[in-house]
């Protein structure tokens, strides 16, 4: 290989000349940048008053609508419902299997090694706290309410063209497979793909957490264009539509519980509705006052309580029955996969009526919780690889919820099998083995606990939990919708947060105004209809999350490595044969050798991005190699010890 000749500039000062004449923001090539921060940004955070206001306007008059004509709302989305479902739930089955794909695609591919954060920046939270954090994110509400009744469901009436047959024993498996296809890996993908988006652009491309921080990357990247503010409300919208449905089954069984417990006899929806009303007013305190540490305590609490829920029912009910069934059921799961996921509304008007209520409203469902869920995996994710945060999100929930239904599940249908066997009525769930003959869903864990030792002492603790589940993710969703209405603010405004905690209760007051079996039909109904337009939006945020990884300054990187290995290897071959060693030296554009030939490193796309700019958007100094901005002017803030970086 030739050498340089030795009158040449310094490497150093021909570097220094290259990135002069090049003009990169701050003199620094795309490919060197560590990363951009949000935290270390200059941003003025404010109220969106076009979002809140338009938001704001249409969550009122549906409430309005629903409390002056709950029928009629009821009327006019199931109609809007049965035409998505007909027309266009191939859109909710495509989502949920594209998503699993296409993240473990970017998981094992030279993305995967991207982090969350910083060049070198280390996981904001270990291993195991980390782990845990997502272990309490698959714990709710959910889980109590359908954990004993989806499988037993499915055990009494399979979906059409099942591989068992209803009151079998491959019923058991069959029944907790459909359920863990459900609330398991493509639940968390839809997830996934939100958390793993906006922790990439605020933690490593310096922008607000924003779903349009992601989307708007495909054309001007402004988040205050009319584009981007319908983006972010239409996520609010999902959110609390989403959200409010699982506060109204929550009151729901909450109100049961204490019909069963107390003694009082059936109550309606007027129970229900006053407990969404106490427990959005403790929502708000904890929003509005200091307790919002106690509540997080409380969380932690109730995470404990629903670990040892399962415990109980695991050692107290057939623990040999749930150690046989459980991890066939886990086989059963994915061996039946491709079968289960590929029902369709094609196959006839049956499986059309059981995807509607089951498998497409669920993917619907955890569309219009994916802001929500998907905010909270990346504020905990900083520093993650991009593998480490995929293969977590998608694994460690889904486990624990897919045990959890094994056990909750199980428990029930092995009382169901037991009864029968002993024909013995009374304690039969379904007393005459249909599904047609189950009590109300809120009602089904109680059946299932009363028959068990100390039945009465743990449906009087799962009140206590289904309350606390309630205010915790009231609080938390209320938070997200807020800083969603704000710009991304992590400190938002504590009125716009209550607003928002009082939507959710409206919103859940209207779907129990439904009134009885139609309160879960309701659910359905308003979830699948509001969540449509945020599953076109996923797509694009997955879409422009590859956009944004392609010219990452490690993935830049990656590619430099790529051509300087391959073209010298190539040259040394050709020029000296078996021995030779590479060595790094300029070359001209034009060299056949030249590592960036074919990539252009002053384009907007790969420069723009770490360009930094004060509250208003002009341009300001920064230095990279400090990490800090210069000629900064001192500022109260600066005197205080408070950093003048928002």
């Amino acid at each position: 290989m030739s050498h340089p000749d030795p009158r040449a500039a310094s490497p150093a000062s021909a570097t220094r000349t290259f990135l002069r004449e090049v003009n990169y923001p701050h003199q620094i090539h795309p490919a060197l940048v560590p990363g951009v921060s949000v935290e270390d940004q200059k941003i003025r955070y404010g109220v969106d008053k076009g979002i809140l206001g338009v938001v704001g306007f249409l969550i009122v008059a549906f409430v309005a609508w629903g409390l002056a004509a709950p029928q009629q709302v009821f009327d006019v989305s199931s109609a809007a419902l049965g035409w998505v479902m007909h027309n266009l739930g191939w859109t909710f089955n495509v989502l949920a299997i594209g998503m699993v794909l296409f993240l473990l695609v970017i998981a094992f591919s030279r993305f995967g090694k991207i982090t969350l954060g910083l060049d070198g920046e280390e996981p904001e939270y270990s291993t195991a706290s980390w782990a845990a954090m997502l272990f309490g994110a698959g714990i709710g509400i959910g889980i109590i309410f359908f954990g004993p009744y989806e499988p037993l469901t499915y055990y009494l009436s399979p979906r059409p063209g099942a591989h068992y047959d209803a009151n079998t024993a491959a019923a058991v498996k069959g029944a907790m497979a459909q359920a863990a296809l459900h609330w398991g890996l493509n639940a968390w993908a839809i997830y996934a793909i939100v958390g793993l988006a906006v922790a990439y652009v605020s933690y490593r491309r310096g922008k607000v957490p924003l779903m349009s921080s992601v989307v708007t990357s495909l054309w001007s990247g402004r988040t205050d264009s009319i584009g981007a503010r319908i983006i972010d409300a239409l996520a609010i919208i999902a959110t609390l539509f989403g959200t409010a449905a699982t506060l109204g089954i929550g009151a729901l069984q909450i109100a049961r519980g204490v019909e069963i417990v107390g003694g009082l006899g059936p109550t309606g929806n007027t129970l229900a509705l006053g407990i969404i009303g106490v427990l959005t007013i403790a929502t708000i305190a904890s929003a509005v006052s200091g307790v919002a540490k106690g509540i997080r305590w409380l969380s932690n609490i109730n995470m404990l309580m629903a670990l040892g829920l399962a415990l109980f029912f695991f050692i107290v009910g057939p623990t040999a029955f749930l150690m046989n069934m459980v991890p066939s059921a886990i086989v059963d799961y994915f061996g039946h996969m491709p079968d289960m996921l590929s029902a369709n509304m094609a196959e006839g008007p049956e499986m059309e009526a059981f995807l509607s209520s089951w498998t497409t409203f669920y993917w619907a469902w955890w569309v219009s919780w994916a802001p929500f869920v998907g905010v909270f995996t990346a504020k905990i994710s900083r520093g993650r690889t991009i593998k480490q945060f995929v293969l977590g999100v998608l694994l460690i929930p889904s486990s624990i919820i897919v045990l959890a239904f094994g056990i909750l599940g199980g428990t029930a249908i092995w009382l169901q099998r037991k009864a029968e066997a002993a024909g013995d009525t009374a304690n039969m769930i379904a007393p005459d083995g249909t599904a047609a003959s189950l009590p109300l869903p809120a009602e089904i864990f109680y059946k299932v606990v009363e028959q068990m030792p100390g039945g009465g002492i743990v449906s009087a603790l799962v009140i206590v939990m289904l309350g606390v589940f309630f205010v915790t993710t009231s609080d938390s969703a209320s938070l997200v919708n807020s800083q969603l209405a704000q710009r991304g603010n992590p400190s938002p405004n504590k009125l716009v947060t209550t607003f928002f905690a009082l939507c959710m209760a409206g919103i859940a007051v209207v779907i129990l105004l439904f009134g009885g079996q139609n309160a879960l039909a309701g659910l359905q109904n308003l979830v699948v209809v509001t969540a449509l337009p945020f599953a076109v939006i996923l797509v694009l945020m997955a879409v422009a999350l590859v956009k944004l990884l392609r010219n990452d300054p490690q993935a830049i990187r990656e590619h430099y490595q790529e051509q300087a290995i391959q073209k010298a290897v190539k040259h040394g071959v050709h020029e000296y044969g078996d021995n030779f060693a590479l060595a790094v030296e300029p070359t001209a554009a034009t060299d056949e050798r030249a590592t960036g030939s074919d990539f252009d490193s002053t384009a907007p796309e790969v420069t723009e991005w770490y360009a930094r700019t004060d509250e208003d958007g002009n341009p300001v100094e920064y230095d990279y190699e400090k990490g800090e901005y210069i000629d900064d002017e001192p500022t109260s803030d600066d005197v205080t010890g408070n950093s003048p970086i928002r």
